[in-house]
């Protein structure tokens, strides 16, 4: 691999983990939800500096092309997170509906 792009990859992932340590100190993003994200660009460093690491899963998984398996886990992960973000903003539509109902019957309680 190229050392320009090799630096580059390494460089973006340190900076996006950074940025995730980041949002998690200012509290925007809870730490099990970054915790994901922080082992997938960890990996891409692990993977860009040990080349013969990629190239050794890529073999093993069948894959033709260590970018086509890196494609794909990535949208494996990105579709699974996807899914989580799904489960979570359903349980607090729910846990809100009944917030709001519950605080319509103390008002109307209170009139």
């Amino acid at each position: 691999m190229n050392l320009n792009l090799i630096l580059f990859a390494v460089l973006f992932s340190i900076c996006i983990i950074i940025f995730i340590l980041h949002l998690v100190a200012k509290e925007r993003v809870n730490i099990k939800y970054a915790i994901v994200w922080l082992l997938m660009f960890i990996i891409i460093i692990i993977f860009t500096l040990i080349p013969g690491c990629l190239a050794f899963f890529t073999n093993l998984l069948g894959f033709q092309t260590p970018s086509n398996m890196v494609l794909t886990i990535m949208i494996a992960v990105l579709v699974i997170i996807n899914i989580t973000n799904t489960v979570i903003n359903s349980d607090q539509d729910k846990k809100i509906r009944l917030l709001v109902q519950e605080v319509s019957i103390l008002k109307n309680k209170i009139k």
